[in-house]
């Protein structure tokens, strides 16, 4: 049984209150704005996510960001996890992204975490964005006990919790 019903299409586009800036799917192509996005915001991004996921390593290249970003349209494409990069409107710059994962840990039927690049930290586009998530998942996602990692919940806890039985 897939963690998403057969039937689920996920949305494409996704506007941030007050414009100017959205949401979309990650696609390899967006490699030239992610990787000095991320590793622009390095050192905070590796104090969320590295002890979870190991991600992103000091030693990242463009070429393993490219894989990774392919690897996460593939996974779009299945359905098996969901990567929407932040974008202002011209997609001239990639600003953070939404991570919508199946379960790793129990209690939860999905698993969200967000990010935004350093400049934006504390931002109306960072508030903007933590009040979206929680009502986008809420709407358009089939999620009955969704569990966001690194709000709701920190990752020290996350990952103290017993694997997910489906796992």
């Amino acid at each position: 049984m897939s963690w998403l019903p057969d039937d689920f299409v996920h949305p494409v586009l996704v506007p941030l209150p007050g414009g100017g800036h959205h949401l979309r799917p990650i696609r390899e192509t967006d490699t030239a704005l992610d990787y000095p996005a991320v590793m622009g915001s390095r050192e905070r991004l590796w104090s969320l996510f590295g002890p979870a996921w190991n991600w992103p390593a000091a030693t990242l290249t463009y070429e393993a960001d490219q894989a990774d970003l392919l690897r996460h349209e593939k996974e779009i494409a299945a359905h098996q996890s969901f990567n929407y990069a932040l974008f202002d409107t011209a997609e001239t710059a990639l600003l953070g992204c939404v991570y919508i994962d199946p379960p790793e840990r129990a209690g939860a039927d999905g698993e969200i975490s967000w990010w935004v690049v350093d400049e934006l930290e504390g931002s109306e586009v960072e508030q903007a964005l933590d009040a979206l998530v929680p009502q986008w998942i809420a709407a358009d996602w089939p999620f009955e006990q969704p569990r966001f990692v690194g709000r709701e919940i920190s990752w020290a806890e996350w990952l103290a919790l017993p694997e997910h039985p489906g796992r």
